[in-house]
């Protein structure tokens, strides 16, 4: 497997395990205390879908290592 495979492995896998699993789990959690709901498939569900845009933007958007270059056009200075 090459570098540039394996990094980009990397990054899917960081994406599914930081992202996805943190953000399921922290937003099952504040629906279970904060509506009261019962903790079914339907809310693990509902937990997922609102999770999932969040976790896509913040791993492949804002952790992408050139996105704050981009945004405030940084320079380099020698």
């Amino acid at each position: 497997m090459s570098i540039r495979n394996r990094r980009i492995w990397l990054r899917v896998l960081e994406f599914f395990v930081i992202g996805v699993i943190f953000g399921v789990t922290e937003d099952f959690i504040a629906i279970k205390f904060a509506a009261g709901a019962a903790s079914t498939l339907e809310t693990l569900k509902v937990a997922f879908w609102v999770a999932l845009p969040f976790a896509i933007f913040s791993e492949l958007v804002v952790d992408h290592p050139s996105f704050w270059k981009k945004i405030f056009r940084f320079r380099d200075e020698d």
